[in-house]
């Protein structure tokens, strides 16, 4: 592939991420991805076993769905009501007044618990002690309490928790200043502190034991309850619901939803029965006077037949009896209907609408007044089930409460309306029995007393069976409701949901195997530095001529000192691929560099020089770094004069040049630090400098300033055959690489190839010909403690 097709590759690439690369650094981990899977099931296993166990007790109930609540809407005179369906009946299920209810029927003030090595067991039904409260005295909740019995007679209570609340009557808390201490007590009588007031009685055969209660007011079951339980439809097109409860006490959950349903099914009977209660106490409230009456009648009549000795009336007579009877049947009724209007308006102008009779109910049949009166009672019904839920300010109750004054608007204007009509009925009746009256002179007296008295027998016995009529049927109509809703399935349990042990196991090997992977790629991603030579092959828009290992050593002449170390051999390596790219037999001039001070690019240059002399070419070493000098050191040669003796023309060339105690290698150090180091580098003398360098010296190498910290570098290129541009691992940054490619493209640069110095040996793979050989056991290399991220570099 030519290096024009690697450039075009280069620009496809889209992401930094290589996976091919991090895999060999998870593996590297896995001792340590080993014991972080230890460590997460074993904190799987202590998390499972003091988890409290929950498990889910569910019970199916039937909702009635209509499109309506109680009939509402068959009225059509407040068409566009609010409809109240499943969705409400479901809000009431899980509302705060039906579980206060439900809850107040049952003995849950009081949890007993076993004890156990991680968790307390909560135990109901089959514990060993029965604990009665006075919930009218203080009593302490929020905390256990432990009751321990050595015999059958006495027990103590010890106060377990460090803190707890003290439940007042009034329904207020206090937070329990003083602890008590330990007490001892009798069995079967009332116990009364100052703290609780409640009876224990021993109901198991065991001489002595041991337990733990807690004392819960209602409101808290009441706020557990009502928020735990999930009410949920079974099918989407169907009208059964589903209650579960999540409880550490399966029996206790069954207990508790099966009595909600119960007392659901309760209320709804109550609701539908109050309309024939009330109509039935409305009717026992007129049968008390008119059976008084009738009782009176009765007994006048039967005096006055045994003294006149008349039981039987004339045929006359027996006409007048009937017409007035009739009449005045008619006159008794219509004066009862209009003092049910009157107080029916009575009750409307209180808003008195839980005392509402339904005319109907009453042999009123006015089909208009029933129909608002009935709609009036189920908006009354509908405003009382959404305050279970909701406030006097919810924007529903809001709404139903319009609703229902306007329509008792609309009932109060129909009864002044009936009213008036029944008052002309009453005047037209009152006068056909007065003209009727007038016959009465023409009959003997004895029968006209006769007959006054058995018209007013006559009239209070029919208003008395129209009355009993009225209430049989009102009560056979309460007697005969049953709600419309029903259990289908008791509530039942059993199935644990939490916790799950295999789920937390699989849970806790899953965080300990991917956690330690996570962190390697997370460090991958967030890379800021060169760490393997990978990413250089990837991204770097220049050929990569070898890979130099880190020196351990303090010395840096390291092709003569450790002529077998792997690092001598990246440098031979270097050379022999400077040899494909170059003209063979001919004078080499190289420039070696880097982005920034301390990559190693004067550690390169000494040691690339060192391994050309070894070859047997002259090779010289110059320092063009004047601002840094550092050649010197190493090859134990005085920086007094130089380079920059030499640019400045204070001393010939030849005389600057210091031989070094190795053969073919001469060396020009930097000199003494200049003023203008860039105004020397750019001078003519400098290039006349490398020509006669060229003419004297096979190879030359020259050090140059880092390329990304000063300029006269680039002015440099032009000198020299080739350019070495130094990455060191772990310190280059990667930003680097993509500024030398852009300085590559913008500047066109030609002939210049990078090194990857300071790898780490232990991690040094094969491939493209520049680490070839570092495997052979040509070196050595110190052993290093490891540690997690050394492992992932």
């Amino acid at each position: 592939m030519s290096f024009d097709q690697e450039e075009r590759d280069f620009l496809n690439e889209d992401s930094t991420f290589d996976i091919k690369s991090v895999l060999p650094k998870i593996w590297a981990i896995w001792p340590y991805i080993l014991v972080s899977t230890l460590i997460f099931l074993g904190a799987s296993y202590i998390y499972t076993r003091m988890s409290v166990p929950q498990f889910k007790v569910s019970g199916l109930f039937y909702i009635k769905d209509t499109d309506k609540g109680f009939s509402l809407f068959e009225a059509p005179t407040i068409e566009g009501t609010a409809r109240t369906g499943l969705v409400n009946e479901t809000t009431i299920l899980k509302s705060r007044p039906i579980a206060r209810e439900a809850l107040s029927q049952l003995n849950f003030g009081v949890e007993y618990y076993q004890k156990s090595t991680f968790i307390n067991n909560e135990v109901y039904g089959s514990n060993p002690i029965l604990i009665e409260v006075d919930w009218n005295a203080p009593q302490v909740v929020g905390g256990l309490l432990t009751i321990t019995w050595v015999d059958k007679e006495n027990f103590s209570i010890a106060f377990e928790d460090e803190s707890y609340h003290k439940y007042l009557p009034d329904g207020s808390r206090t937070k329990l200043q003083i602890i008590p201490e330990k007490e001892k007590f009798a069995f079967g009588d009332w116990i009364q502190t100052n703290n609780f007031k409640l009876k224990v009685t021993n109901t198991s055969a065991e001489e002595s034991g041991e337990i733990l209660i807690k004392l819960r007011n209602l409101e808290s079951l009441v706020d557990q309850y009502s928020s735990s339980l999930r009410v949920e439809t079974l099918r989407k097109e169907g009208s059964i619901l589903e209650l579960s409860l999540n409880t550490p006490n399966v029996k206790k959950g069954e207990v508790y939803i099966n009595r909600l349903m119960e007392t659901y099914l309760s209320l709804e009977l109550e609701e539908k029965n109050s309309i024939a209660t009330n109509t039935v106490n409305f009717i026992e409230s007129q049968v008390a006077g008119v059976s008084d009456s009738l009782r009176q009648f009765e007994n006048e009549l039967q005096t006055f037949r045994s003294s006149n000795k008349t039981y039987n009336l004339e045929a006359e007579s027996s006409q007048v009896f009937g017409q007035l009877t009739e009449l005045e049947t008619m006159l008794r009724q219509e004066q009862f209907k209009r003092s049910f209007y009157k107080q029916l308006g009575v009750y409307l102008a209180r808003e008195q609408y839980n005392d509402l009779v339904v005319p109907s109910g009453i042999g009123i049949e006015d089909p208009i007044l029933n129909s608002l009166i009935t709609n009036l009672l189920e908006l009354q019904v509908e405003k009382s089930r959404q305050l279970a839920t909701l406030t006097e300010q919810a924007p529903q109750v809001i709404a139903t409460n319009n609703k229902i004054r306007d329509l008792n608007a609309s009932i109060r204007e129909l009864l002044s309306n009936v009213d008036a009509n029944s008052e002309m009925m009453i005047q037209d009746l009152t006068s056909r029995i007065s003209e009727i009256e007038g016959s009465f002179r023409n009959l003997p007296e004895t029968e006209q007393n006769l007959i006054r008295l058995e018209r007013q027998f006559a009239l209070n016995e029919n208003i008395y069976n129209f009355l009993m009529e009225k209430r049989a049927e009102a009560a056979i109509t309460r007697a005969s409701n049953k709600a419309e809703n029903k259990i289908i399935e008791p509530a039942r349990g059993g199935f644990l949901v939490s916790p799950i042990p295999t789920r937390n196991y699989a849970i806790g090997i899953f965080i300990g195997l991917f956690l330690p992977i996570l962190l390697v790629i997370a460090r991958e991603l967030t890379r800021t530095k060169i760490e393997d030579v990978s990413f250089l092959e990837k991204k770097l828009r220049l050929p990569l001529l070898s890979t130099i290992l880190f020196n351990k050593k303090k010395k840096n002449l390291v092709v003569f000192e450790q002529g077998k170390s792997g690092i001598a051999e990246g440098f031979r390596s270097l050379r022999a691929n400077i040899k494909f790219i170059t003209p063979k037999e001919k004078q080499l001039t190289i420039l070696v560099t880097s982005t920034i001070s301390g990559e190693g690019k004067t550690f390169c240059a000494m040691n690339l020089a060192s391994v050309y002399s070894l070859t047997g070419k002259k090779t010289v070493l110059v320092g063009c770094d004047m601002r840094k000098p550092r050649i010197f050191d190493d090859f134990n040669i005085k920086n007094d004069e130089g380079l920059s003796t030499v640019l400045s023309g204070q001393m010939d060339w030849r005389d600057a040049i210091k031989k070094t105690e190795y053969e073919n290698l001469d060396v020009l150090v930097s000199g003494p630090t200049p003023p203008n180091p860039a105004e020397l580098l750019f001078t003519d003398t400098f290039e006349m400098l490398v020509k006669d360098l060229k003419e004297e010296y096979d190879v030359i190498i020259l050090d140059t300033p880092p390329i990304g910290l000063v300029s006269e570098t680039l002015d440099l290129l032009p000198h020299v055959d080739l350019s070495l541009f130094v990455f060191r691992q772990n310190y280059s940054l990667r930003s680097f690489v993509e500024s030398l490619n852009g300085l590559k493209s913008s500047k066109n640069l030609k002939n210049i190839y990078a090194i990857f110095n300071g790898v780490d040996g232990s991690k040094v793979t094969y491939g493209y010909g520049y680490t070839y050989g570092y495997g052979y056991g040509y070196y050595e290399d110190d052993s290093k403690k490891k540690s997690f991220f050394n492992l992932t570099k």
